[in-house]
């Protein structure tokens, strides 16, 4: 019997159905195991590790969306960082096969196997840190910034319908920093930027908990006096 490839994905979630993870669509997501950064604001801090106390089979995460066909729209890869595995690509196809759109979440941590896997998906959600230059305050990995500028402007080439959006928490990205960054999105072609207020649930560092938002109306309208498309998602 021919061993699939996807098999050795390595599945330390699912969320069953999803509005909110892939725009316009209903979708399943399954969450990859295993991310080399560290942001601090994690808020999956169990996927972080490369193997988890309770990971999914693929023939589990097939089953069910055999059962799903003709129900929903779309399979979203998330994480942890699913460009980790080498095992992304058949999965991807695998899923293509079935009938389902697919949506990829990253933060772009490998441009090369992004690009990869870009011709097969169909829209990417990719979280942008910090300013390039200082994406190590937010992530602990010295160099970051580069893979992320990189696999940014990979998607941006592809054509593949996507989103750049960023998490703001007050103490590790300050207001600042986020015009910083928002202008450095400008200059190299953004269009559509998304900022998300950082949420508590699942935070494993009590420190970063209670933080007000600095996200007020007064700001959100200066940003968006920046970007041609801007939105806000609150906690």
């Amino acid at each position: 019997m021919q061993h699939d490839p996807a098999c050795s994905l390595r599945i330390g979630g699912l969320t069953a159905l999803s509005a909110t993870d892939y725009p316009g669509q209903l979708a399943a997501v399954v969450f990859c195991q295993g991310c080399p950064w560290r942001c601090a604001y994690c808020h999956n801090p169990h996927l972080l590790p490369r193997q988890g106390e309770q990971e999914i089979a693929w023939t589990d995460i097939t089953a069910f969306l055999e059962r799903r066909r003709g129900l929903l729209d779309a399979v979203v890869f998330s994480g942890g960082e699913p460009t980790l595995h080498a095992a992304l690509p058949a999965a991807i196809c695998a899923v293509k096969s079935m009938g389902f759109a697919v949506g990829l979440h990253t933060a772009g941590i490998y441009p090369r196997r992004l690009r990869a896997v870009l011709p097969f998906v169909d829209w990417v959600g990719m979280d942008i840190k910090a300013p390039f230059d200082d994406y190590a305050r937010v992530t602990g990995v010295a160099g970051s910034g580069a893979s992320a500028r990189e696999s940014m402007q990979l998607v941006m080439a592809s054509g593949v319908a996507h989103e750049f959006r960023t998490t703001v928490h007050p103490s590790l990205l300050p207001a600042p920093d986020l015009l910083v960054l928002t202008q450095e999105l400008v200059g190299l072609g953004v269009r559509n930027f998304v900022v998300q207020e950082f949420r508590d649930r699942g935070c494993a560092r009590p420190e970063l908990t209670g933080t007000p938002s600095y996200l007020t109306d007064a700001f959100c309208r200066l940003l968006a006096g920046i970007l041609p498309a801007f939105s806000l998602r609150r906690a």
